[in-house]
């Protein structure tokens, strides 16, 4: 699903803007309306609906997830550790075209670019939340921090900010495979459709926030160039709630599974 997000807002994107650039936003948002439609009438032709799935949990399996500290801790990192690309990126195009100067054309590139970057990041992240989720939270997230700091210098040269923007995109999706892992393992298995789902409305909640804060720094008369510090801030309140939760992991792993880390049949063998 992911994978298809990334692939829209790498073509997506760059197209909204050119069609916005040469037809007015009306158009823009009529091709998101005409896209809606086909990708409605190809699910309609194509889906079978007699899919054999497994037996769903009950409704209170579900609910279940919602009594869970470590889920609403692990919603509150997607939130504000998401919402500082939003706070950011939300505002690329004006800081592309009033602070880097560069041509309408070349910042319909760059979107492109910075897709691409998307792409690779989600993968990249994948792979890391494979190999152990939390330490992939933390490694992902303090990545996402420092290129948004680096945001405050990377906008004064075109060729700076076409690299930036790339790895702006790579930072910003490796973190969303950690941040939905983390959420699904917190739920566990019976309230796993739930979660996800919430997941997905907390990265739109994130993107509402990060734009929002973004606003207001720019209507505040801080300036573009601010909207990085903005942006760091609230991925650094989502990396102190994933602390927060990491120890209350620790707190409540059994004492044995402290003391040997290993699967159980090797600890009772090196006994």
């Amino acid at each position: 699903m992911f994978s298809g997000l990334t692939l829209a807002t790498l073509l997506g994107v760059p197209a909204g803007a050119w069609i916005g650039q040469h037809f007015g936003w009306r158009m823009a948002f009529a091709a998101v309306a005409v896209v809606g439609v086909v990708a409605l009438a190809i699910l309609a032709i194509f889906v079978p609906l007699d899919v054999a799935a497994p037996r769903p949990a009950s409704l209170s399996q579900e609910l279940s997830v919602l009594g869970k500290a470590q889920v609403w801790l692990g919603l509150g990192i997607t939130v504000f550790g998401f919402s500082g690309v939003f706070a950011l990126y939300t505002y690329v195009e004006p800081l592309l075209t009033q602070v880097t100067h560069m041509s309408d054309r070349l910042v319909a590139i760059t979107l492109l670019i910075f897709g691409a970057g998307l792409a690779i990041g989600n993968h990249v992240g994948g792979k890391l939340a494979d190999r152990g989720v939390m330490r992939a939270l933390f490694l992902t997230m303090g990545t996402l921090l420092v290129a948004l700091v680096l945001g405050r210098w990377a906008f004064g040269q075109s060729a700076v900010a076409l690299v930036y923007v790339l790895l702006l995109g790579i930072a910003a999706f490796m973190t969303v495979a950690p941040m939905q892992m983390q959420v699904l393992q917190s739920a566990g298995a019976a309230g796993s459709n739930l979660a996800s789902s919430l997941n997905i409305s907390a990265f739109n909640l994130g993107n509402a926030i990060g734009a929002a804060v973004g606003g207001a720094v720019i209507s505040h008369g801080f300036g573009l160039l601010s909207l990085s510090w903005a942006a760091a801030v609230l991925t650094v309140i989502g990396l102190l709630l994933a602390a927060i939760s990491h120890r209350l992991a620790i707190r409540d792993e059994p004492a044995e599974a402290r003391a040997c880390p290993a699967p159980a049949a090797l600890c009772a063998n090196a006994e």
